[in-house]
């Protein structure tokens, strides 16, 4: 199980899911801080009891400083690999106000299919709001759930 979250800073772009979305802001973090890419690598190295993606990725190293999180998740399944496991399948939540995101769910799911070397429907993306409370509904950041399936 894999959560993340991100504050929504403008002039900043939007990456969710692997792909740039047209939105007035964007999410803040070291990397490109793809909120769902986040949360997927941390179920990911959960589910293989290998830590967080803060552990392997640290926000203090220039290493990851604007890295696209699709190469964060390519490493991440390279790590999972070492201990023998593959990605099983991937089931995820987005938690937005803005934008509306199920019009980019096919592309996210092709992008992070092909990212992880898994069929598209082995990746669930779903996308709800918080119905306008919270710093979600308040449009103040976005935040992720995933759940992972690994086999070996």
């Amino acid at each position: 199980m894999g959560y993340d979250v991100h504050q929504l800073v403008g002039r900043r772009d939007l990456w969710l899911g692997g792909i740039k979305i047209a939105h007035s802001h964007g999410l803040w973090g070291h990397s490109d801080a793809d909120v769902l890419i986040h949360a997927i690598c941390d179920a990911l190295l959960g589910a293989a009891n290998m830590r967080d993606i803060g552990y392997h990725f640290p926000d203090t190293s220039q290493d990851f400083k604007g890295i696209d999180s699709k190469i964060l998740l390519r490493k991440t399944v390279e790590l999972i690999a070492t201990k023998g496991y593959k990605v099983g399948n991937i089931d995820c939540t987005v938690c937005a106000e803005a934008p509306k995101l199920n019009p980019h769910i096919p592309v996210m799911q092709r992008t992070l299919a092909e990212v992880m070397g898994v069929d598209e429907d082995c990746v669930s993306i779903k996308a709800t709001t918080t119905e306008k409370l919270g710093f979600t509904g308040r449009q103040e950041g976005i935040s992720a759930y995933a759940v992972a399936l690994i086999e070996k």
